[in-house]
């Protein structure tokens, strides 16, 4: 018996995904299986799939399907935060690091998951709770960001309850492995392979002698704690704004590990994403002599 029954659909707000999701439906039809998708999402394009909240969408997908880039990946990890439900990444538009597959790999590799021919890669995520009580959840990262005009992020950082540095910096930011290759990258840090699970904590444009990144154990709370010299900072999650913090707030980070599952079908490894994205050829070419 087949694995993919119903197939929950998630898409980029402005992208065309007609395409793609005319080829799910085709596939779905042909096996008797059912497309979810969310209203305000698929109400906007002439489709059969059958509009859903976001909870029955989570709770009867056997797979979810993300329709976009890194960011709708993102949003459909975030869905199903905690859940054991797979999510296919397909890309719409610029490479991606989260997504398997191109619109016209679709077919194969609907039949392939329905076949139980996928690997699963877990995905660590980072939890803290807002200062207005609203617990968040990323799989890239939490970035502390300086308000233009309110001053430099002044943070001290404590691990297990033991304070160890205080850094002054335009941005504080605190990713998984998954976000090492976007903004925490942008600002210095490692790239790490997502099959490791730790947390990443770096400085952006550090105003302190001190400015290297570190790497914790998920098994290590992180508290941030504003200082009195801080300036007012907002609170991205995944790049969107969802709070503002003060001086004197503190924030206790913890990981969540394998808190969404990422279909892998072999097509391509992490390295060869990274490398074509992030343009990696070396600082020097060493050119091989002739014997």
């Amino acid at each position: 018996m087949g694995m993919v029954h119903t197939v929950g659909l998630v898409l980029h707000p402005r992208r065309d995904s007609k395409p793609a999701i005319d080829a799910i439906i085709d596939w779905a039809k042909a096996r008797e299986a059912t497309v979810l998708g969310l209203p305000d999402e698929v109400d906007r394009i002439d489709c059969s799939a059958v509009a859903v909240n976001a909870d029955e969408l989570v709770g009867r997908a056997s797979l979810v399907v993300s329709l976009g880039g890194d960011g709708t990946m993102l949003r459909s990890m975030r869905l199903l935060s905690g859940k054991p439900t797979p999510v296919l990444g397909v890309n719409l538009g610029r490479l991606g690091f989260l997504a398997e597959i191109g619109v016209e790999e679709l077919p194969d590799a609907l039949s392939a998951i329905d076949a139980h021919r996928f690997t699963v890669e877990p995905r660590m995520a980072v939890r803290t709770t807002l200062p207005d009580g609203n617990t968040v959840t990323a799989f890239n990262d939490i970035a502390l960001v300086r308000t233009p005009g309110h001053g430099l992020a002044a943070i001290e950082i404590s691990m297990q309850g033991y304070p160890f540095v205080r850094y002054s910096a335009d941005a504080l930011i605190v990713a998984t492995s998954t976000g090492s290759t976007a903004y925490s990258f942008s600002a210095g840090g490692p790239i790490v392979s997502p099959t490791v699970e730790g947390i990443i904590v770096v400085p952006a444009a550090a105003h302190s002698a001190f400015n290297r990144p570190l790497v914790l154990s998920p098994n290590e709370d992180l508290d941030l704690q504003l200082l009195p010299s801080s300036g007012r900072l907002v609170a991205e999650v995944d790049g969107e704004v969802l709070g503002e913090l003060n001086p004197g707030d503190t924030l206790t980070v913890s990981a969540a590990p394998a808190a969404a599952k990422v279909v892998r079908l072999g097509y391509t490894t992490f390295y060869e994403r990274a490398r074509r994205k992030l343009q990696v050829n070396g600082s020097l070419e060493v050119e091989i002599p002739f014997v």
